[in-house]
């Protein structure tokens, strides 16, 4: 299934003029640690699957979702049995702001199993099902649906996540946690710290740190670095802007502490990163 890997860098093989691609997987292989620009979404369809995401062990029996960001590293594991298999192009997805608020759905792998709802597990098997007649009877508007399919499972789990979500007695808090995000998608290049946001949302540090953690699936930083580290990329790969200035720019203190987080998140350095986007995107001119 992998067809291009450049170390631990994968460039999607995307039929041509799409960038969507769905396998109907039934390999019994393992798969390195790799890493790719697109969201990954897997469904066991017979036998259960293995992956690890970023250092964790994400186990799904049959019909459970398992939904890996772009740019984390992960590897799957030689597995018997049927599963399908989305990636699906980020671009269309970062640097939106009308997606904003599906950012903290995307900052962490995500698994829907029987853990969760019936309800909530049948609605997503039911997308991805949609989704493979889609792409089995591929024309000139499917791309365009299953794009729509993707956002609106990523909805669903957003929507799923505020339901877990204990509020306070007056139930205000997903509506405030919707201006945290923006307050952090505007001002994430500067030096925000948990007591400016507390402060925004309401709340005492204490109280607001879980309630963060428990909405967005993530903590304070985690969230924040990767907010950082997605607007990065995008500058990394749009012109010739030093690393340093990029660093800058994205709101990182010091160049070390960007080229850490960095790895930390994606399993790879900046130079590396726009090194390899680079030779991803003059292989597919050449071609």
């Amino acid at each position: 299934m992998i067809v291009h890997l450049n170390g631990d860098y994968e460039t999607v093989d995307y039929v041509q003029d799409r960038s969507v691609r769905l396998y109907d997987n039934i390999e019994n292989e393992e798969y390195p640690p790799h890493w790719h620009n697109a969201i990954e979404i897997i469904m066991p369809l017979t036998n259960s699957f293995e992956a690890i995401c970023g250092g964790r062990e994400m186990h799904m029996s049959e019909r459970d979702l398992l939904i890996i960001p772009s740019g984390v590293l992960h590897s799957l594991k030689a597995c018997t049995g049927r599963r399908l298999i989305l990636l699906i192009d980020n671009e269309a997805f970062i640097n939106n702001p009308a997606l904003t608020e599906l950012t903290a759905v995307m900052a962490e792998p995500v698994l829907i199993n029987r853990e969760c709802s019936q309800e909530f597990l049948d609605l997503a098997g039911n997308i991805m099902k949609d989704i493979y007649v889609l792409y089995s009877n591929f024309n000139e508007v499917s791309e365009v649906y299953i794009y729509i399919k993707v956002l609106t499972l990523l909805a669903k789990v957003k929507e799923y996540q505020l339901s877990q979500v204990k509020y306070n007695d007056d139930g205000r808090y997903a509506e405030t946690f919707s201006v945290v995000l923006r307050y952090i998608d505007q001002n994430y290049m500067n030096d925000i710290t948990l007591e400016e946001l507390s402060a925004v949302a309401g709340y005492s540090t204490y109280h607001f740190s879980r309630l963060f953690k428990k909405y967005s699936n993530t903590t304070f930083i985690n969230f924040l670095n990767r907010r950082r580290v997605r607007a990065a990329e995008m500058m990394l790969i749009e012109g010739d802007t030093s690393i340093t200035d990029v660093a800058m720019r994205a709101g990182f203190s010091s160049l070390t502490t960007f080229n850490r987080v960095f790895k930390l998140i994606n399993g790879y350095t900046p130079s590396e990163y726009k090194k390899l986007y680079k030779l991803n995107h003059t292989t597919e001119e050449e071609m």
